[in-house]
C-alpha cells in the first residue's frame, strides 16, 4: 500500500480512496500496528519455579535442558510417596517445597507439603469449611490448582471457599464464596496477578447468586470486586494479559471469550465463538489469544486490545473442529498443538493462521482419554493420558512419536516441572522423575 501511495494524485477522489484502504487495513489488522501481547508471568525467584497452574509462563512451558524424557514406573524414578485423599489438583513448586490439595469422603479438604528433594510430606493443613459439593466421576472435591507468591498458598475449594495457608500449615484466611449450582462441580484455578487474586465461577444460581468474576486481596481475602457473568457451567482458569499499555484479565467461557480490567472488573471487549462447555486454559502469543472450547469445538485465535463487541474485527482465524475439551492448548515457538480428547488426536496448527500442520493418533482412540494438559521442553511436546501414558513428540513441522512412557497408573492432573525433574500426581502418589 505504501508504494501505491507515493503514485496517488491527492485529489478528493484519491482522498477517499485512501481513506477506504486506512478503514480496510484497521478493520482487518493486516498493515495497522498491533499492540504487543503477552502473558503477565510472575517475576524474580518465582521464574525459577513453578508456582502456578502451568507453571511461571502459565503456558505449559518449562525453560532449560536435562529433563528426561524416558521414564516408566521404575526408570528413573527420583522418588514415589503416597498421596492420602483424592484430588485432581497439580503440584506446585516453590524452593525445596512441593504443594498439592486433597480432599476426603467425610467432606474434609486439605493442603499437603511435601520436601521437593525427597518426596517427604512435611505437613497437612484443612480447610475450615465441609459444605458439601457435588461432582463428576472425572472431578473431584480438590480439582482446582494452587498458587504461591513464595509467602503464602492459595487455593479454591469451591463450596469450601478459598483460604490461604504460610509456609508452615498455618490458615491465613478463608473466605466463603457460597455454595454453587454446577452439574459437575468446580474445577477453575485461581490467577494470582500483583495483590490480588482472581478468580471466576460460572454456574446456574446458588447461595450467593450466579455466574461471576471476582478479585480477593491476597492479604485478607477480602472482595475487592465482582462482576455477574452472563454463563450457566465452566470449569475455567482465567489468564492475565498485557495488551500494549492495558492489563486485560481472559475468561475463556460459555459461548464467548471476555476481558476484563483487573484493577475494576469491568468488561473491556468481548468475542463469540466458543460451545456451551469450556475448560481449557488460553495461551497467548504472536499477539493473539488462543482459545479452545469443548468436546471437539472451535479454537479461537484473537486480537485483544479492543472494546465492545470484537467478533467480527478481531477473531483473526477460527478451527472449525478437533479441539480439546479439558486439556489446555500448548503454544510452543511458532506452532499452536493440541489433542482432541474425545477422538486422542494430536493437531499442530501455524499459530498465526491456524493452518494445519499434522496431525497424529495419540495411542488408542478413547472418549475423554486425556485431561491433563501438555507441557513443551527442550524442543519436544509431551502429552499425558488419563492412563499415565506420556506420549514423547518433536516439536516441528512433521508428527515424529519418539516414544511413549508409560507410568502404570491413573493420571489426571498436569506436571511440574523444576531443575530437571517432572513431579507427577497420580490418583494415589506424587512421583519425581529425574536422571
Amino acid at each position: 500500500m505504501r508504494t501505491q501511495v507515493r503514485h496517488l494524485r491527492f485529489s478528493a477522489a484519491a482522498f477517499a480512496s485512501l481513506a477506504l484502504c486506512w478503514l480496510v487495513a484497521e478493520r482487518t489488522g493486516a498493515t495497522a500496528p498491533r499492540p504487543a501481547v503477552a502473558m503477565i508471568e510472575p517475576e524474580g525467584e518465582a521464574q525459577r519455579y513453578w508456582p502456578r497452574w502451568r507453571g511461571p509462563s502459565g503456558q505449559g512451558l518449562a525453560a532449560g535442558t536435562g529433563y528426561p524424557d524416558a521414564w516408566s514406573r521404575t526408570e528413573n524414578v527420583a522418588w514415589r510417596t503416597p498421596v492420602p485423599g483424592r484430588g485432581h489438583s497439580s503440584p506446585i513448586v516453590w524452593d525445596d517445597r512441593i504443594f498439592l490439595t486433597t480432599a476426603y469422603p467425610d467432606g474434609r479438604a486439605s493442603m499437603l507439603a511435601y520436601e521437593r528433594s525427597n518426596g517427604k510430606q512435611r505437613w497437612e493443613a484443612f480447610v475450615p469449611d465441609r459444605t458439601p459439593e457435588h461432582t463428576h466421576r472425572k472431578n473431584s472435591h480438590a480439582s482446582p490448582t494452587p498458587v504461591t507468591d513464595g509467602r503464602r498458598i492459595y487455593a479454591s475449594f469451591g463450596n469450601r471457599g478459598l483460604v490461604a495457608f504460610d509456609f508452615d500449615g498455618k490458615l491465613i484466611w478463608h473466605h466463603s464464596l457460597g455454595t454453587f449450582d454446577n452439574y459437575h462441580g468446580t474445577a477453575g484455578s485461581p490467577l494470582l496477578y500483583q495483590d490480588r487474586l482472581i478468580l471466576y465461577q460460572d454456574h446456574d444460581g446458588g447461595s450467593e447468586g450466579g455466574a461471576f468474576v471476582a478479585a480477593f486481596a491476597t492479604s485478607t481475602g477480602e472482595r475487592l470486586w465482582r462482576t455477574e457473568r452472563e454463563a450457566t457451567v465452566g470449569w475455567g482458569t482465567p489468564v492475565a494479559i498485557r495488551a500494549g499499555n492495558r492489563d486485560e484479565i481472559i475468561v475463556s467461557g460459555q459461548r464467548r471469550v471476555v476481558a476484563y480490567d483487573p484493577a475494576s472488573g469491568r468488561e473491556l471487549w468481548r468475542a463469540s465463538g466458543n460451545t456451551r462447555e469450556v475448560i481449557p486454559t488460553p495461551v497467548v502469543g504472536h499477539g493473539l489469544v488462543f482459545c479452545s472450547s469443548g468436546r471437539a469445538g472451535p479454537t479461537l485465535a484473537i486480537r485483544p486490545g479492543g472494546a465492545g463487541d470484537i467478533t467480527d474485527t478481531h477473531v483473526v482465524w477460527q478451527s472449525p473442529k478437533g479441539s480439546p475439551f479439558v486439556p489446555s492448548p500448548l503454544l510452543y515457538g511458532e506452532r499452536l498443538y493440541i489433542v482432541n480428547d474425545m477422538a486422542s488426536i494430536a493437531t499442530s496448527l501455524e499459530a498465526t493462521t491456524g493452518k494445519v500442520v499434522w496431525q497424529g493418533r495419540l495411542g488408542i482412540a478413547k472418549r475423554e482419554g486425556f485431561s491433563a494438559s501438555p507441557v513443551g521442553v527442550d524442543g519436544k511436546v509431551f502429552f499425558t493420558n488419563d492412563d499415565g501414558e506420556t506420549f514423547v513428540l518433536r516439536a516441528g513441522p512433521e508428527f515424529e512419536l519418539i516414544r511413549v512412557n508409560r507410568l502404570e497408573a491413573r493420571l489426571l492432573a498436569s506436571p511440574a516441572l523444576v531443575d530437571g525433574h517432572w513431579y507427577f500426581r497420580t490418583e494415589q502418589d506424587l512421583i519425581a522423575i529425574g536422571e
